[in-house]
């Protein structure tokens, strides 16, 4: 049965995928960017553009799947997903607004879950009875595992380009490179809304289940995915500037080489953990590659300052957004 808070809470689902798409423009568009292959405005558009074709290829929603079993149902009710959401978008907004790199799908899954287990112990139930923990744990070990597998696959490529290109003529080589960027940049946007637009599919599917509209997640209609996509498309164009200029810049100093090989291991990422359905941050993903090629330079290419201050985003996500989902649940649940 549709009833209005159910309206609401798709709605506020797909404002969230707009705002992740803003939010996460600079994860793949900061290095495009930085080494001036294309303006600002031309970056938005490409990767909007490959944000949207996503839909086209990820048909089998694993990723979505997940996350709408990180909740285990008998705790899901629109309520909790409501306050889920609200959590999950006040922090994005806070983060972007100080132009900190944090993780959109760690915010949500970490508002849904802390909404659920505040339900759990409301009704007498233990809070971890709540969330179904094999999932958890697997999102939560990927907090560290992506950073760490983008870091190694962009050392690695960023090793095999300088060598194979170690005879080249440094201005053939650079114009090749930018000309490579587009394709890199291309690739990172595909996986990036193959990833981020599933995990607010995952969350839609959830509510038309808790409000008895559909039977199953198999039976998700049509329109879903195509909301989701186009609102994180429409996001990325709006773009995040002062979080590309976090990833662009200050992390490292990026030419098109290691903008190449940054952004193409981004992309082989999180296409192998997409295909084991694994929810990572797209923009830890990135933020390890980035390091990845400027530690290959030197250690001290890398600002450290920086990276831990962004580690230090990463490690209060979860735990931030589920209070503050649990403060909302709490509230509604009381004054309803």
């Amino acid at each position: 049965m549709v009833t209005t808070l159910l309206v609401v809470v798709v709605i506020l689902a797909i404002a969230f995928d707009y705002i992740n798409g803003f939010h996460d423009a600079a994860n793949s568009i900061a290095t495009v960017v930085s080494t001036k292959v294309l303006t600002p405005f031309q970056a938005v558009l490409w990767a909007a553009l490959f944000n949207f074709a996503a839909y086209f290829y990820f048909t089998d929603h694993k990723v979505a799947n997940t996350v709408a079993k990180t909740v285990i149902e008998h705790y899901i009710t629109l309520e909790v997903i409501l306050a889920g959401l609200i959590a999950a978008i006040i922090w994005n907004l806070l983060t972007w607004w100080y132009g900190i790199p944090s993780s959109s799908s760690h915010t949500l899954i970490g508002g849904f879950a802390g909404a659920g287990m505040t339900y759990a112990l409301i009704t007498g139930a233990s809070p971890l009875d709540a969330v179904n923990m094999g999932y958890v744990i697997k999102i939560i070990s990927f907090i560290v595992l992506a950073p760490i597998i983008g870091l190694v696959i962009s050392v690695v490529l960023t090793l095999i380009i300088i060598n194979i290109c170690r005879n080249a003529k440094p201005s053939t080589a650079e114009k090749w490179f930018k000309r490579l960027q587009l394709i890199s940049s291309a690739a990172l946007s595909f996986f990036h809304g193959g990833n981020d637009a599933q995990k607010v599919m995952g969350i839609i599917a959830t509510a038309l289940i808790a409000a008895k509209v559909i039977p199953n997640f198999e039976a998700m209609p049509w329109w879903v995915p195509v909301s989701c996509y186009s609102a994180i498309s429409l996001g990325t164009m709006s773009g995040g500037w002062k979080i590309v200029k976090t990833m662009g810049s200050k992390i490292t100093k990026v030419t098109a080489l290691e903008g190449v090989a940054a952004e193409g291991a981004g992309a082989i990422t999180l296409g192998i953990t997409e295909h084991f359905g694994i929810p990572v941050s797209t923009t830890h993903t990135i933020t390890g590659s980035i390091v990845g090629v400027g530690v290959v330079k030197s250690v001290s290419a890398v600002r450290w300052g920086v990276t831990i201050n962004l580690i230090w985003a990463w490690i209060l996500t979860i735990p931030v957004s589920a209070t503050l989902a649990a403060i909302i649940y709490a509230a509604i649940y009381y004054f309803k």
